[in-house]
């Protein structure tokens, strides 16, 4: 049996930011009515944080949840925690139509760290997505293109973003962050 690897098996690269493939990240998808208490409740237990609102993530120390659409949500736990979750998951609802799927190996997560400004200048070159401060705030969650492909990305703090895509893009998402945060590419259009 082979071990398990991250698509990127921890790369990283510096420009005026620093990229980070983040390795093994356990992802499940969660498809139901999010409106329903049990379902919320479920979340709760699972990631050890708040079922998130509608374009949020909301994060523990143990996992997290994103809103991805009106009756999905991505359940974010350790790697080697995603067996368990998942069963704990079906147990709970199951009497309740729900859907549970492991995506942890068909994802790859990247952060983007740094100076906040330069953060959300390397992601705007990127995406067609407003990132300043004042439209994009930590916890915020957006779905959008990132260059060519799909990706996922939140600030999870003041100068720290996370980026997710599928596996089957990851070096390509990885190339145009580094492109983006290449030294001598700054804009500072979001510079304070």
């Amino acid at each position: 049996m082979s071990n398990a690897v991250s698509a990127l098996n921890g790369a990283s690269a510096s420009g005026f930011v620093q990229i980070r493939d983040m390795g093994l990240q356990g992802m499940i998808t969660l498809r139901g009515d999010l409106a329903e208490v049990k379902l919320k409740k479920v979340i709760q237990s699972v990631t050890g944080g708040d079922m998130p609102g509608q374009g949020h993530v909301a994060l523990s120390k143990t996992g997290g949840a994103a809103w991805m659409s009106p009756d999905e949500v991505l359940i974010m736990v350790p790697y080697a925690d995603v067996a368990d979750k998942m069963a704990a998951i079906d147990k709970a609802l199951f009497e309740d139509h729900h859907l549970v799927a492991d995506v942890s190996d068909a994802r790859c997560m990247f952060s983007i760290t740094g100076d906040d400004a330069l953060v959300r200048e390397a992601l705007a070159k990127l995406a067609p997505v407003d990132f300043s401060p004042a439209a994009f705030k930590v916890g915020q969650f957006r779905r959008s293109r990132m260059a060519q492909v799909p990706a996922a990305m939140w600030m999870a703090a003041e100068g720290d973003a996370r980026v997710v895509c599928f596996r089957s893009v990851a070096q390509y998402v990885f190339d145009v962050l580094k492109g983006a945060a290449a030294p001598g590419s700054e804009v500072r259009y979001l510079a304070k």
